[in-house]
């Protein structure tokens, strides 16, 4: 079954327990990740702007403060990616199988359910 069936009721995927879960459990990672980042990078621009001296202190022959800033900005996008990866191999990835499990039983429960319906009315027509 492709995953542009018409048979699968994505409305009722949606409102199953199991794709509220993987919505929620998504949501409880993804808002802090995001606001976390958010706060260390405008936090860099804010010293940037307003804290120039600070910034231009030397940590070692040329290296700055903002430039070890900067760098720290390249080593959380890879940390927070690696973390999402990993929660997404172990939480993630199975609540998706099994909204697609529960989406693929009720469309084989409608497709038998309007074969069914199909046959009883192709009977009652001969």
């Amino acid at each position: 079954m492709s995953a542009t069936d018409s048979r699968v009721d994505w409305e009722a995927v949606e409102q199953s327990p199991e794709f509220r879960e993987l919505i929620a459990a998504r949501r409880r990672f993804v808002l802090p990740a995001t606001i976390f980042f958010l706060s260390w990078y405008i936090g860099f621009i804010l010293l940037a702007g307003y804290a120039p001296d600070f910034m231009a202190r030397s940590v070692y022959e040329g290296l700055t403060v903002g430039y070890c800033l900067a760098l720290t900005q390249f080593v959380m996008v890879g940390v927070l990616g690696l973390m999402y990866l990993r929660r997404a191999e172990r939480v993630y990835d199975p609540l998706a199988e099994k909204v697609t499990r529960r989406a693929l039983a009720l469309a084989g429960e409608r497709s038998a359910a309007a074969d069914v319906t199909h046959g009883s009315s192709e009977s009652t027509a001969r």
